[in-house]
């Protein structure tokens, strides 16, 4: 996954541009939700919320890598002391 991710705030809402390093993930769960992803210069890319900042956010992804679909839980942290405009 590239790091740091680039994070947008519109209308008072946070998203973070997720960038894994394949093509192989097909779908990101965040907060029982799911996301599907575009695909760019072979890497899946995906666009999720963000609910807020320096805690462990935990989601699922998908990949297709292996013989069969397999969900796998990753935790992602934001940082607020890094945040740059």
């Amino acid at each position: 996954m590239e790091s740091p991710a680039k994070l947008t705030v519109k209308d008072g809402k946070a998203t973070a541009k997720i960038v894994w390093s394949s093509g192989k993930y097909d779908k990101m769960v965040v907060n029982y939700l799911e996301y599907t992803p575009e695909i760019a210069d072979g890497h899946s890319v995906f666009e999720i919320p963000v609910g807020g900042f320096d805690y462990r956010m935990h989601i699922e992804a998908e990949t297709t890598a292996m013989s069969e679909p397999h969900m796998i839980e990753y935790t992602l942290y934001f940082d607020s002391s890094t945040i740059k405009k």
